[in-house]
């Protein structure tokens, strides 16, 4: 794990012990630090009865304290911790911010940082099997994978790749990234910003923490996007708030399996100018790109059962995350996607994916958002009501045909019935095997 003489002697109280926060006691503890803890959940808690003090933060003083260590998860625009721990002085923080000021002690190394609505998960496994496919040492982690606190630290030369979410931002304040990138920006997480102008802030907010010299990459296909690219373009020297060229790489995109669409074109185009920022080659860069195999529950095949192609793509939690995939499938000469679809709804709307309304032979709504989805859809397109995930897979199923494409894109969060999109997305493959057969010879090997 990552520690740092910097915490030693310090208190730190920490709320949220799910895998960031855990992660955050253990390298504090390691560190020589001394930690209060809690979680709601008596679980998390067991497992560190007698290794620090276990009490909740809004029962205690919190005066004395160096920081307040909180899950991104924690609704900080509602939770009264937030005013108590401001009325105490304390600084509320996340574990990117503990990894930035533990970075003064790591062998000397790079920091890559991604942020953005959608893409970003993608652009950020793109960018580490990028650096690793070309020999260099690099981590993946922040909002992806291990949390970045449980990771050994890289030898001497290597990369940190994180993904970043708006939540992490907003409990960082002294990361400055080596290469930075803004994939896009579209409404989400309005429930936890004072509208779209402030959870688009809190994005660039990655970018004013990086020295003017430090390499920023955009996708500048959305007009938010483009303008926090030309607020840095006016702070920093010439080429350094870039951007991406997708131009340059469109005619590979043909050669890259794994990153087809227009969408997927820009998160190569950002990953590209990023691996180029920290060292690699144009050629290194397309032998990468070339060997990618995409992320667990984002366009992810899971099958081909008589001739009809099961797609996971469980973590499209909003619109225009699910859009894209609706529009790689047009009609041959037929609409062929068989969509599944909702969760808890991010908005009252489809807006984004109504222009692909026509590559959809059927809609299977599920969850809180199923009506709303359904009366959306029907004046549209084919529209089963199914309530629960089981119901819509096996409604799908029996209608596809071959050449058809099951699709899970949810277009929605997954807290109505899921933990989260991972969960979701398993659930989804679960069913698939079990009405497939996990030993179909036609399915890929895992």
């Amino acid at each position: 794990m990552i520690t740092a003489r910097a915490f030693a002697n310090k208190h730190y109280a920490v709320l949220g012990l799910a895998r960031s926060g855990m992660a955050t006691v253990e390298s504090l503890l390691a560190s020589g630090a001394r930690v209060t803890a809690w979680d709601r959940q008596q679980t998390p808690r067991s497992k560190l009865e007698g290794r620090c003090t276990l009490a909740d933060p809004m029962e205690i003083d919190l005066a004395g304290f160096d920081a307040l260590v909180v899950s991104p998860g924690v609704p900080l625009n509602t939770h009264p911790l937030a005013d108590k721990a401001r009325a105490a002085g304390v600084p509320i923080i996340g574990d990117i911010e503990l990894f930035a000021l533990a970075r003064p002690e790591l062998p000397p190394h790079k920091v890559v940082g991604i942020t953005g609505t959608n893409g970003k998960s993608t652009t950020t496994a793109l960018v580490h099997h990028l650096l690793e496919a070309a020999g260099l040492p690099t981590r993946m982690g922040g909002n992806i994978g291990l949390p970045i606190l449980a990771q050994d630290p890289l030898e001497q030369g290597g990369v940190y790749v994180l993904e970043l979410s708006s939540y992490q931002i907003d409990l960082t304040y002294s990361l400055d990234c080596d290469a930075a990138a803004l994939t896009n920006i579209t409404p989400d997480h309005l429930d936890r910003y004072d509208g779209f102008a402030a959870y688009a802030a809190a994005k660039a907010r990655l970018f004013a923490m990086q020295s003017a010299q430090h390499f920023a990459s955009f996708g500048c296909a959305d007009e938010p996007t483009r303008a926090i690219q030309a607020a840095e373009a006016a702070r920093r020297p010439a080429g350094r708030a870039a951007c991406a060229d997708l131009a340059a790489l469109a005619v590979h995109q043909g050669e890259w399996p794994s990153l087809q669409g227009p969408h997927n074109l820009q998160n190569a185009a950002i990953a590209a100018s990023l691996a180029e920022e920290i060292g690699l080659s144009r050629e290194q860069v397309l032998a990468g790109l070339a060997s990618f195999r995409g992320l667990a529950h984002r366009m992810e095949v899971l099958a081909t059962h008589k001739g009809v192609l099961f797609i996971n793509d469980s973590k499209a939690t909003n619109p225009a995350s699910t859009a894209p995939a609706l529009a790689a499938w047009p009609p041959a000469p037929q609409p062929r996607i068989h969509w599944i679809c909702g969760g808890v709804p991010k908005a009252d709307n489809l807006d984004e994916c109504a222009p692909h309304f026509g590559n959809v032979a059927a809609a299977y709504t599920i969850g809180e958002a199923g009506p709303m989805f359904a009366r959306l859809l029907e004046p549209h397109l084919q529209v089963e009501r199914c309530e629960m995930l089981c119901e819509a897979v096996t409604r799908a199923m029996a209608a596809a045909r071959p050449g058809d494409v099951v699709l899970f894109s949810p277009a929605c969060a997954s807290f109505d019935q899921f933990r989260d999109y991972e969960v979701r997305g398993n659930a989804f493959r679960e069913l698939v095997d079990g009405l497939t057969g996990a030993g179909d010879p036609e399915r890929p090997a895992a």
